[in-house]
């Protein structure tokens, strides 16, 4: 089972039986991605994971004991929801019949449209349940019945769709700016980021502290982290990174990977974890790294 963006793993499934679905028509609801896993032999997960620009949904379709998120010392249980930055987090359990599951991200934008404008999962690891009520149970019964994962995916983006069409979405000026952030991949000025939308710098701090649940600088950062992290994981030099990526020097990027991760420059390339965001999600960054995926794709059947 592919977890992308997790490093650390003391103990992991045998990546050469598992299977990693993927939509054969990606992009129908825009700021969605989806992939599934699956390893059909009874397995133990252990793996620690750092942050990713976006909220991430994790739907549990494994038989018997279910998957445990552990995040600050607090656990969850089954299928849950990781916002962004949720800190020191661990995934854990075993599975007698086999590991499988759903992984949904969700843009920051998208998720207010989905989880609704008052619900602050920033930093947070929370039940499923929890933040979408009855409709998580019967979300999870129809994909544990669905026949196959394109059936998943399908099921998925009209459950996604219908809580979109029932919540307001965010000011579009928050909208913009967190788009403008992906674009220059995190290396823009807040100053310049109100500029573009129209807004004062002021205002802009705190529409969107309150609707995407960080500070525009920590989300910059955050995905200035992302972009780093996979260059790192694709082979190339620290030092090269920290240049390509608008680190001040090595050392700067040295501070920020050890911020998000607590380890090292060094360690995150030495995981195999963050290579496979290009197998679950292959057009994500298909222009930054240099080596081939390290993990086989078996289409969605």
């Amino acid at each position: 089972m592919a977890w992308p963006g997790a490093v650390r793993s003391t103990e992991s499934p045998d990546w050469a039986s598992v299977e990693v679905a993927v939509p054969r028509q990606p992009g129908r609801l825009p700021g969605v991605s989806m992939a599934g896993f699956r390893q059909r032999a009874p397995a133990r997960v252990d793996i620690d994971m750092v942050a990713h620009p976006s909220v991430t949904l994790f739907v549990d379709l494994s038989d018997g004991d279910s998957l445990v998120y552990d995040a600050r010392g607090r656990r969850e249980r089954g299928s849950t929801v990781v916002g962004l930055v949720p800190g020191d987090l661990r995934l854990g359990g075993r599975a007698a019949g086999g590991i499988e599951c759903l992984q949904i991200r969700l843009s920051p934008v998208l998720a207010v449209a989905v989880f609704g404008a008052s619900t602050d999962l920033s930093g947070r690891v929370v039940s499923l349940e929890d933040v979408w009520g009855r409709d998580a149970g019967r979300a999870e019964e129809r994909l544990r019945a669905a026949a196959s994962w394109d059936e998943r995916f399908t099921i998925a983006v009209d459950a996604l769709g219908r809580r979109m069409s029932a919540r307001p979405s965010l000011d579009p000026e928050v909208a913009a700016a967190w788009w403008l952030m992906l674009s220059s991949r995190g290396r823009v000025r807040v100053d310049s980021l109100a500029n573009e939308v129209g807004w004062s710098r002021k205002r802009l701090w705190s529409r969107f502290r309150s609707q995407i649940g960080l500070t525009p600088k920590h989300a910059a950062r955050l995905v200035r982290f992302d972009h780093a992290a996979h260059l790192l994981a694709a082979g190339n030099p620290a030092a090269q990174v920290a240049a390509a990526s608008g680190y001040v020097d090595q050392a700067h990027l040295h501070r920020e990977v050890k911020a998000f991760t607590g380890v090292t420059p060094t360690a995150v390339a030495a995981e195999p974890w963050l290579a496979i965001d290009d197998v679950a999600w292959p057009t994500s960054f298909a222009d930054l790294t240099p080596s081939t995926s390290l993990t086989r794709q078996v289409p969605a059947k």
